[in-house]
């Protein structure tokens, strides 16, 4: 009987915690490996390379969190980019550009939380069709050809090192996270968010105004994405048509590998942080090994599946339970 009660706690918390435990198994099977995986150099890269999709998945999180999700983020992003590379390049001060690709994320989000709020669209199908539509317009913009940023300053913007080492992005990164981080976990509007994804109905009725609130998760989504736009823009110093491409669909599942449901009512930023960057720390590991790149996707598709596989697994056993 002890023996079973043990097996039942490891495995309650193996399922809470299937992130974590793959993120130890990936360092503990490195130190058999002579890389330069521990090394400062590495992290701080690991964490440049995976900061735009870290702040895009802030953003969805919220979205998620909600009840609902954002698959149009890819879209959004190389919005936000091409259209403050475009502004720059016709003379607009850059705090002007930026500002405007950010009003263009907002118009995004907008119209996705009153197709899926007001208009009870299902979010996946939705925002799919928006990111493709958004594709569409990007390659209109842009012939489908790269636009070269002319201006220096704009490429700093993402390619400054602060304490002679740490990447811009990744200082940007960590304060996004600290501003949402502080913002669903101790304000009401956070609050409501998890109460609205956890049951529409008794949030309504409880006087949780949920329209306008989960109609604004889908505008700070927006915002958020085209935000990582133009720091992607930056540090490519190229607008293009191309940037997100699998942004959409990567985002989201990390967000879900990290414990943020798409049922909602669940997780949070640390969750998603942590989801986001099971990917790129498996991605850093094969790298360092020599891995093929047609088996490194294999590879993190086998484990999306046994990650998200034993997500489900574990909610059916506790339903039984219960």
């Amino acid at each position: 009987m002890n023996a079973k009660a043990n097996v039942n706690k490891v495995w309650k918390v193996i399922s809470k915690q299937k992130a974590v435990i793959a993120i130890l198994a990936l360092m503990v099977m490195m130190l058999f490996f002579n890389t330069t995986f521990y090394t400062a150099y590495n992290w701080l890269d690991m964490l440049r390379s995976t900061a735009i999709l870290e702040i895009v998945a802030f953003g969805v999180t919220v979205a998620v969190i909600c009840g609902g999700c954002d698959l149009s983020c890819g879209g959004t992003l190389c919005l936000g980019g091409i259209i403050a590379v475009m502004m720059v390049n016709n003379g607009t001060s850059i705090p002007v550009a930026v500002i405007t690709a950010l009003l263009s994320g907002a118009v995004v989000g907008f119209i996705n939380g009153f197709l899926v709020v007001h208009q009870k669209t299902e979010p996946f199908i939705i925002t799919l069709g928006m990111g493709m539509l958004l594709k569409g317009i990007c390659q209109q913009l842009t012939d489908a050809h790269p636009l070269t940023c002319k201006s220096k300053e704009f490429m700093q913007i993402s390619n400054m090192k602060f304490f002679g080492s740490v990447p811009s992005l990744v200082v940007y990164m960590l304060i996004l996270f600290i501003i949402f981080y502080c913002v669903m976990r101790f304000t009401s509007f956070g609050r409501n968010c998890y109460a609205i994804g956890g049951n529409y109905e008794v949030a309504k009725y409880s006087g949780i105004k949920v329209v306008p609130i989960k109609w604004a998760a889908f505008v700070i989504s927006g915002v958020v994405s085209t935000l990582a736009g133009v720091l992607l823009s930056s540090r490519m110093n190229t607008g293009s048509s191309v940037y997100g491409d699998t942004t959409g669909m990567l985002v989201n599942c990390g967000v879900v590998i990290g414990g943020t449901s798409f049922a909602g009512g669940v997780g949070g930023m640390v969750e998603s942080f942590i989801g986001l960057f099971v990917i790129q720390l498996l991605t850093n590991c094969m790298n360092q090994l020599g891995v093929d790149s047609y088996y490194q996707r294999l590879c993190e598709g086998i484990l999306i599946v046994i990650i998200i596989g034993s997500d489900c697994f574990g909610r059916k056993l506790k339903r039984e339970r219960v």
